[in-house]
């Protein structure tokens, strides 16, 4: 069936104010909180009435799991290795690394508004809490199967602990980025990440990262 020029236009209108919702909420989230965010702020920031949001979303806490998902499904992409194999694996990774870096510079949200849903313990779970750990937990998988790809000969155990490594920086880098703002350049750190995660595999590996080669 051929969606006709109205339907067309009101779709991209529904799309288009959806963007719009999950920027002002994105937004407010990430300056206020999960408490501070509330359906008549991000109202007022998007310039739309509330019932156009409850069109969207159930209540506040499915728009901030929204908010979530939109941030993390940019992030997750640039979880793979750059270039070709006949590129040094140390150079290929430390682009993925940067990539990584790039993306939370662009988008932020997912992990800004997840770690803030984390260490925020309230006695009943937000379904956006539970949403970043499901899409966390993805992404953790995602890699290490990079990982494993970078070091085939590497244990289970060896590659699980330099996911829960590589993860625990990427929060640490972040957090020091949103606290020291243009005095931390995140692109150079997560280059040394990425370096630094290749020396460690091949070190638990019994390789020698000055010389090896894919």
């Amino acid at each position: 069936m051929t969606e006709s020029r109205g339907e067309r236009k009101r779709r991209a209108n529904g799309e288009e104010s959806r963007r719009r919702i999950l920027d002002a909420a994105a937004e407010i989230a990430g300056e206020r909180g999960y408490e501070g965010t509330s359906i008549a702020l991000v109202s007022e920031k998007c310039g739309l009435p509330a019932s156009s949001i409850y069109w969207h979303f159930k209540n506040k806490d499915d728009l901030l799991a929204a908010v979530i998902e939109r941030s993390f499904d940019i992030w997750v992409d640039v979880l793979a290795l750059p270039g070709d194999d006949s590129e040094p694996m140390p150079e290929r990774l430390a682009a993925m690394a940067v990539k990584v870096a790039k993306t939370l510079l662009d988008s932020p949200d997912f992990l800004r508004l997840g770690l803030m849903l984390t260490l925020e313990r309230r006695p009943e779970e937000p379904s956006a809490r539970r949403v970043f750990l499901q899409v966390r937990e993805t992404a953790r998988a995602r890699l290490a199967a990079v990982l494993a790809r970078v070091a085939p000969d590497a244990d289970r155990d060896t590659i699980e602990t330099i996911t829960t490594y590589a993860i625990a920086a990427t929060d640490g880098l972040f957090i020091a980025k949103e606290i020291g703002g243009d005095s931390v350049d995140l692109l150079r750190l997560f280059e040394l990440l990425g370096r630094t995660l290749y020396d460690s595999l091949t070190r638990l590996t019994g390789g020698s990262p000055a010389t090896e080669t894919p």
